[in-house]
């Protein structure tokens, strides 16, 4: 972890009560303990049923509490790999509760937050009609966001989801790629799809999409609608003119949810162009029924390489292209 602790030291101690998982806990060799290790400064010491923490006061403390949910996780079925290892370090440093709210059920599937702002991003699409996701990649803006809209649609709250990016690449040239239009789209929408994958079955998610319950397309395909009782995700919002932006909101109908993501340090317009995502930010902001959260690099779920290569890149600013 970057922050610094206390210099103050600690010898903390928990029991468990049931030493068959605690495998699970430990992970093979040890190496979820090895890895809290790592992350925190401390040392782990463990005999029977019992785990010693010793290491400054605070970051002990940190431990303590994430080994403690992840127990909890897995008395509760879940498995425990290394990210989620990460993630539980991570909520325990930011004092964020072990969520009983704020989590997402798709069938048996479970997916919690793993970070503060996920917590602050699950809530909001909970409790607001319209929220906007700002950050880098790696931080689960889109896959959050489409989890929430397959619960919503599995608990009947909406009738359907619609995903949708702007194929800022196709333009001219999307005339000169192969195939007939859907071939020329589909790959500038895969994430969407991959996202529903994950989340469902992938003859569910033909067979929603066949039927119109699920519908993936590029965001000029939305004008002139209006989408009521629908789950509505915008991905790479950067990539959005001004124009294009004050189209796309102007779509929510009635008994509908709104989530759009971007990421303003890969912005692919046109030199000049203003972000039509910037605009919203600086116009939308405060007004009533919206909310904004806001990601970072300390929040990026991948392997923490990405984070570092994120960093790396904010750190070094701008570049230009020196391609012709």
């Amino acid at each position: 972890m970057s922050t610094l602790y206390s210099s103050e030291t600690a010898s903390v101690h928990i029991r468990f009560d049931d030493n068959n998982l605690l495998p699970l806990l430990f992970g093979a060799h040890d190496r979820h303990l090895a890895r809290i290790e790592q992350q925190l400064d401390v040392s782990l010491a463990s005999r029977g049923n019992h785990i010693t923490i010793a290491g400054p006061a605070d970051a002990a403390e940190t431990a303590r509490t994430a080994l403690r949910n992840l127990y909890k996780q897995i008395k509760n079925g879940e498995s425990v790999n290394e990210s989620v290892v990460d993630a539980a370090v991570r909520m325990a440093h930011d004092n964020v509760p072990s969520p009983r709210d704020g989590i997402i059920q798709i069938h048996r599937k479970r997916i919690a937050p793993r970070s503060k702002a996920q917590s602050c991003y699950i809530k909001a699409i909970q409790e607001h009609d319209m929220v906007f996701a700002i950050g880098p990649a790696g931080t689960g803006k889109t896959y959050l966001a489409v989890c929430a809209a397959v619960e919503m649609f599995n608990a009947g709250k909406i009738d359907r989801i619609v995903l949708s990016r702007p194929a800022v690449e196709a333009g001219e040239r999307l005339g000169f790629l192969p195939g007939d239009m859907q071939e020329k789209i589909d790959p500038y929408l895969r994430p969407l799809f991959d996202a529903l994958n994950d989340t469902l079955p992938g003859e569910q998610v033909v067979r929603r999409i066949a039927s119109g319950e699920f519908e993936v397309a590029p965001l000029a395909f939305m004008r002139g609608r209006t989408l009521a009782n629908a789950f509505v995700i915008l991905d790479e919002a950067q990539n959005t003119t001004s124009t294009q932006m004050k189209m796309f909101l102007t779509r929510l109908g009635e008994n509908s949810r709104m989530v759009i993501t971007g990421d303003l340090s890969q912005v692919d317009l046109p030199t000049g162009t203003r972000p039509g995502l910037k605009d919203a930010i600086d116009t939308l902001e405060g007004v009533p029924g919206i909310r904004f959260i806001r990601f970072s690099d300390a929040d990026v779920v991948r392997p923490p390489l990405v984070a570092r290569i994120i960093r790396a890149y904010d750190t070094a600013g701008p570049s230009q292209d020196s391609s012709p």
